[in-house]
């Protein structure tokens, strides 16, 4: 299970989910300006208030970090 913690205005967070639908991977995204139980959520798991912040099976990745993401998700560059 993938969930993408985002704002609507983010530009890192298009380009992740860009990155996600070309590489065919399912997500579940998390809009945090709308929704402030999220909010307080994704700063609970990532200790951070920036997006994007992804959760992969209970894996956190702030930021586009695009190596550890691969490495997450099996994906070949």
């Amino acid at each position: 299970m993938i969930k993408l913690y985002t704002t609507p205005t983010c530009v890192y967070c298009k380009t992740l989910k860009g990155y996600l639908k070309t590489n065919g991977k399912d997500f579940e995204e998390i809009d945090v300006s709308k929704d402030e139980k999220r909010l307080q959520e994704m700063i609970k798991i990532s200790g951070q208030m920036g997006v994007p912040v992804l959760d992969i099976n209970g894996e956190i990745v702030t930021g586009f970090d695009k190596a550890k993401i691969d490495n997450l998700l099996n994906i070949q560059s």
